[in-house]
């Protein structure tokens, strides 16, 4: 058990083990005012992950990621650094020396990200309560601000060029996203576009469609419907889905497919249909546990459906939406047309449906109907 100073203020986990899917850790301490905060950060070799943490969780984090994942672990403090090392003989080595310069660098917390929809005064920020008037986040709602502009980001790095945009949402359900994402498109942009919202509640649609003409949105509309019954009278160019339930992500990425959709952009929700379906023989160490078969359920179902639009000539990401702590419903979906098939995609989502004897609603719609 490695015991962390009180008076630490950045600790460094290096060297991984072969199995880590990690190349780096650090916990930095922040200054928060008169007190402190604590962020830890996960580095993959492609990726970083940024977590908030309490003190009292450090050290614990610290033996857990020593023990698992790395050999190497650094403490610093003003004055000494703390070594530890694990050698191949699993023997623990350790060394404390002085800190060279006599102090770490500790954090600000007042170097402030930058985010997209910084400075603008959206009226369906204001009506949801996550900024005032002025335009000034609202604090006890600056966790949803974060992953609104998150959601903002992501759809940027895939449309920053366009100058047109034809967007269809479905399942838009009380559509403050979708009021923000027109205004960005629109204000910020300054993007040619029309957005038509889809859901089955008509009391949230004609509410919604009350706001298109209170804040001015002439190009924005909503419809009442299912969506695997809408009937497409235009071209679109993006298609997106937050938290459509079930089956429904798979109509949308269904329509996608058909209608040769340029771009979608879609956050899966509740998805039972492979857990209710798949062979409890298949995996059955994970299965016999309902929580992990669950989990196992949903990852397989979003992979089902990157490589069924790999198969149609999507470039897809799987990508994490927001943190996990602020929602385990946090798997976005991103795909680019290219027109590229991957029939290796399909042979591999044939295989596992074999397997398990899985029903996957945009597989029935889509590949079953091939053979």
């Amino acid at each position: 058990m490695i015991n962390v100073p009180n008076d630490f203020i950045r600790i460094v986990l290096s060297l991984p083990k072969k199995e880590s899917k990690y190349k780096k850790a650090e916990i930095s301490k922040i200054h928060k005012g008169d007190s402190f905060s604590y962020q830890l950060s996960l580095f993959t070799p492609k990726q970083a992950f940024h977590y908030n943490i309490n003190e009292e969780e450090i050290e614990m984090k610290v033996n857990n990621l020593f023990n698992n994942e790395f050999n190497v672990l650094e403490i610093y403090t003003s004055l000494y650094i703390y070594g530890y090392k694990n050698t191949s003989k699993n023997k623990l080595l350790s060394n404390k020396r002085k800190n060279a310069t006599n102090i770490v660098e500790i954090k600000e917390h007042n170097k402030k990200k930058k985010y997209i929809l910084e400075g603008y005064n959206i009226p369906a920020l204001i009506d949801l309560g996550v900024i005032n008037k002025e335009g000034k986040i609202i604090n006890s709602s600056y966790d949803k601000y974060r992953q609104i502009n998150r959601y903002i980001e992501m759809l940027d790095d895939i449309i920053k060029d366009e100058t047109k945009l034809r967007i269809i949402d479905f399942g838009c359900g009380k559509s403050y996203l979708t009021f923000i994402v027109y205004f960005y498109c629109k204000e910020i942009k300054n993007i040619d576009v029309e957005i038509v919202g889809i859901d089955l509640k008509e009391d949230v649609i004609n509410n919604c469609n009350d706001l298109t003409k209170k804040y001015g949105y002439d190009k924005l509309k909503f419809v009442c419907g299912m969506i695997e019954d809408f009937k497409f009278e235009h071209e679109f160019d993006l298609i997106m889905t937050l938290h459509a339930c079930d089956t429904a992500t798979d109509y949308a990425l269904y329509h996608a497919i058909t209608n040769k959709i340029k771009y979608i952009y879609s956050v899966p929700c509740c998805q039972h249909e492979v857990n209710n379906s798949i062979d409890d023989n298949y995996l059955h160490i994970v299965n016999k546990f309902g929580l992990l078969k669950d989990r196992l359920s949903a990852i397989l179902t979003d992979a089902i459906r990157a490589n069924i639009l790999q198969y149609y000539g999507y470039k897809t990401q799987i990508l994490e939406f927001v943190d996990f702590d602020a929602t385990p419903k946090n798997i976005l979906i991103r795909a680019t047309l290219t027109g590229s098939k991957n029939n290796k995609a399909k042979e591999e989502v044939d295989e596992l449906i074999l397997k398990t004897h899985a029903k996957q609603t945009l597989y029935e719609l889509t590949i079953a109907k091939e053979e």
